[in-house]
């Protein structure tokens, strides 16, 4: 690694330790002519789908993991969005990347980095966006059924996407807590499912901004909007501070599947060491102890290798929404 990136990469580590989130950067970093040698230290990107200023400590003995199975310090920080995590890793500044699948794929287009493993949540690897409300009266066109503790209608106690969508043209007019574009459950998929239910996606709802799934939830539960977007099933994020979360907010809708999140490490790392970080992980992710960090950071049962291709369709996604 050379002077200035080193230097990035410890600044990072100290803002980390501090619980200052990382800043976005702009541009990818120039091509090397010779292949560098592997840096002394790793950073590990993470991004905002729950509380910000816990997210460091809940992922420490991921970090611990790493450091020792690698013998390299790896420190995590948090970016301040999601397209943050992307750039930071096109810039040199993180080597690893826990991301959302849209973010993925863009780092693997964008910088080459390895798309090496994604999640497996209950045996499971895709996931819903869901819609919830705070007024089912208003969006469930069935009774309201509760499922391991949630609250659902419209058969989205299915918990397979699509699911209720008829019922999301009632959010015409109505506050609804919205994640930034580059979330896929937060924003990408269930604004591609009101654009083509034919709502106006630009001024046909108001859109209360939320940095994370968490917020998103609490939005709804705290009354500030009617309607939020999230991952499925982002309520058990809140519930050991709000018990009540599974009962007043109710998912009613669900968009179709999206491919999962997972792990993507820097093409400037020697094949030997991506090698490494990728099999720690997913070694990691099959013990007790893993299954349990990895569960408490973003609720992931299991890491498993890779299939980019699988990324493709909610780059496609993206596209539809003009933000590719």
């Amino acid at each position: 690694m050379n002077t200035r990136r080193l230097r990035l990469a410890t600044a990072l580590a100290a803002a980390a330790l501090a619980s200052v989130s990382l800043a976005g950067c702009s541009g990818a970093a120039g091509a090397a002519s010779e292949p560098a040698a592997d840096p002394s230290s790793l950073v590990l990107a993470l991004v905002p789908s729950q509380d910000q200023a816990n997210l460091v400590d809940t992922a420490k003995p991921l970090t611990d993991m790493l450091t020792e199975k690698l013998g390299i310090p790896v420190t995590g920080v948090v970016s301040k969005d999601y397209q943050a995590a992307v750039e930071a890793m096109g810039a040199g500044q993180a080597q690893i990347g826990f991301l959302p699948s849209l973010q993925l794929w863009q780092a693997n287009d964008r910088y080459g980095a390895s798309v090496v493993l994604q999640t497996e949540r209950n045996g499971n690897i895709t996931y819903p966006g869901q819609f919830m409300t705070n007024n089912p009266d208003k969006y469930c066109s069935t009774p309201v059924v509760e499922r391991d503790g949630m609250s659902f209608c419209n058969g989205a106690d299915a918990l397979k996407g699509p699911a209720g969508l008829d019922s999301i043209t009632k959010i015409a007019g109505a506050k609804v807590a919205v994640l930034g574009p580059g979330s896929p459950a937060g924003y990408i998929y269930p604004m591609l499912a009101l654009k083509e239910a034919g709502v106006d996606i630009d001024s046909g709802f108001q859109k209360v901004p939320v940095t994370a799934n968490d917020a998103s939830v609490l939005a709804v539960y705290n009354g500030d909007a009617e309607v939020g977007f999230s991952f499925w099933d982002a309520r058990t994020l809140v519930q050991k501070d709000k018990p009540d979360v599974g009962q007043k907010v109710v998912v009613f809708g669900l968009t179709n599947e999206i491919p999962n999140d997972g792990v993507a490490v820097s093409k400037d790392l020697s094949p030997e060491l991506q090698k490494k970080i990728s099999t720690a992980l997913e070694e990691y992710s099959t013990t007790d102890e893993g299954s349990a960090a990895l569960k408490a950071v973003y609720s992931i049962t299991k890491l498993a290798p890779a299939d980019p291709s699988s990324l493709d369709v909610v780059a496609r996604a993206a596209q539809e929404l003009g933000l590719q």
